[in-house]
């Protein structure tokens, strides 16, 4: 089986946005179970994995709106994971 260049880099695009889409089914759950809007850590690590994706893609096609985009959304989502761990790490210390 001979796949091109192409449609290999397709299918990473699509696998950016399917990781980055899922993290929006994640929230949804989370938030149905809990009967409130939260933010469960699994929504971050699915951001992450979904913009890295997205990136790789984005600078495979030479998008400068698109790379921007996705390096901005990752300084965020790596921040939000932080202070995720972090607030976790002081929970348990005070327990």
């Amino acid at each position: 089986m001979n796949v091109d260049k192409e449609t290999i880099w397709l299918a990473i695009g699509f696998l950016g946005q399917a990781l980055f889409s899922a993290r929006f089914i994640v929230q949804w759950l989370k938030s149905e179970r809990e009967k409130k809007s939260v933010f469960p850590i699994a929504f971050w690590y699915f951001s992450i994995a979904g913009g890295i994706t997205l990136l790789a893609y984005a600078v495979y096609r030479k998008d400068p709106v698109f790379i921007m985009g996705q390096l901005s959304g990752l300084l965020i989502y790596f921040r939000n994971l932080y202070f995720v761990v972090y607030e976790r790490r002081s929970e348990a210390h005070q327990s």
